[in-house]
């Protein structure tokens, strides 16, 4: 099956955070073959831009023209242009070639240094006319519309008379707790939103974005699914990052995560495959409960119950033991899913649950080997929370998690009415977790 080919018209960072080295690692992630036409030279880091020089107008028409000439590009990403002329250049071709289309206009950095001669606005609108979709951010928009944006929907049609088909407004720089996008087609608006993440993180963003963006175009999705594909490949960056930052000062975005994230699906299986094994070789019966058990394990940084791998069967009460029934599977068991996604959020390293038969001496075993222990109340719940089916765990494991500040070993809760008793062990991995279980039992040494 052929590759689809996408580019980027953009400057070069030596660093990778950002420009056309961070477009065709994004390219490469999401399964498109990347191509670059590079406009102008940087010298920068994650402390900032330090200089630049600009690609003359005539190598970066002969760079796309090699490009089209051979196996052009289904969609083509602009970033950094530098110059007049090289705007000017790229737009006769691609006024000629039309491919689909993203602007991404490149006129400030992270920390405000200029990366555009003066004049965006006028330089910009030929540019825009062929665009399926412009990405600006508030400062970019605010740019290139010379005016302080206070409403960022009236805005919207001022930014859609300068002729592209779409708009994306980009609500990073907007005060909050979410990151709200506005897409704008000229008649209605529709928003998608991130939660923020914090930290000292981000040099590359809107590279990442756009690039995402374009391979989604090209692979035939809408612009709105285009967009939350790129929504969601950097909030994920964004959250790898501030975990495990790079540089001294601006973090780029860990685009390697989604990579962690696809190989992590088979050694997920074969871990909770193995930790199941483990655990049955024991004499476990007096650990299951009524329902029985079942065994957890995510891939980092998981999002949702498809990517929790569990037990379709269970882990099941036989004889003096227990086998688990069927092979593991994502998205087997919704239940001990939202335990573990619940606890990522206060740690993205606990990735790992396991639920047990409730009993007074396991906790106070628990306490004597020196685990954290806690419990919640189904008492305590919301009616809200309570009418929401599957939500009592993600909500009890969060008031938990929020009352502790970190996420325990064990955490308990008495029932309700229809409700059997259990306890829930959380680790970083599934035989961390068959391991605390195995040491609550008389005499337990896993």
């Amino acid at each position: 099956m052929p590759r689809v080919c996408v580019a980027t018209i953009a400057g070069s960072d030596p660093s990778g955070g950002a420009g056309l080295q961070t477009d065709l690692r994004v390219f490469t992630l999401l399964g498109a073959y990347g191509q670059a036409v590079v406009t102008a030279l940087t010298v920068q880091n994650s402390l900032g831009v330090k200089s630049w020089t600009p690609v003359t107008a005539d190598e970066v028409r002969a760079q796309l023209e090699a490009i089209f000439e051979d196996f052009p590009p289904v969609a083509v990403k602009t970033g950094m242009l530098g110059t007049k002329a090289n705007l000017t250049a790229i737009t006769e071709i691609l006024e000629r070639e039309k491919p689909l289309l993203v602007v991404d206009p490149v006129l400030l950095a992270k920390r405000g240094e200029s990366l555009f001669e003066k004049g965006a606005r006028q330089a910009f609108e030929r540019l825009f006319s062929l665009a399926t979709v412009i990405t600006p951010n508030l400062p970019e928009a605010e740019a290139l519309l010379g005016e302080r944006i206070t409403d960022p929907e009236k805005a919207l049609l001022k930014l859609k008379a300068l002729g592209p088909k779409n708009i994306i407004l980009k609500g990073g720089h907007l005060e909050g707790e979410e990151a709200v996008d506005l897409i704008f087609d000229g008649r209605e608006v529709t928003a998608i939103s991130a939660p923020k993440i914090k930290g000292n993180i981000g040099h590359g963003t809107g590279c990442t974005f756009s690039a995402a963006l374009t391979v989604g175009l090209a692979q035939g999705l809408s612009l709105p699914e285009a967009a939350r594909l790129a929504k969601n490949f950097v909030t994920l960056g964004l959250k790898a990052a501030s975990i495990s930052p790079l540089g001294q000062g601006i973090s780029p975005l860990d685009h390697l995560i989604h990579l962690d994230r696809l190989k992590a699906r088979y050694e997920v299986l074969k871990a909770l495959e193995e930790a199941a094994q483990f655990f049955c070789n024991f004499p476990v019966r007096d650990l299951i409960p009524e329902v029985q058990s079942n065994l957890g394990y995510a891939i980092p940084l998981a999002q949702n119950q498809q990517e929790v791998a569990a037990f379709p069967g269970r882990i099941v009460a036989c004889g003096e033991g227990a086998h688990p029934v069927g092979c593991p599977r994502f998205g087997a068991s919704r239940h001990i899913a939202n335990v573990i996604l619940a606890a990522q959020k206060f740690d993205p390293e606990m990735r790992a649950a396991m639920n047990i038969r409730f009993h007074e001496k396991f906790l106070k075993k628990a306490r004597q080997l020196g685990y954290q222990v806690a419990e919640f109340s189904r008492q305590e719940e919301p009616p809200e929370i309570k009418a929401r089916e599957g939500s009592t765990l993600s909500w009890g494991v969060s008031q938990v998690c929020e009352r502790l500040g970190s996420v325990p070993d064990f955490i308990a809760d008495r029932g309700d009415v229809g409700k059997e008793p259990m306890i829930r062990i959380l680790g970083r991995d599934p035989l961390e977790v068959v391991q605390k279980a195995l040491k609550l039992l008389s005499g337990g040494n896993a």
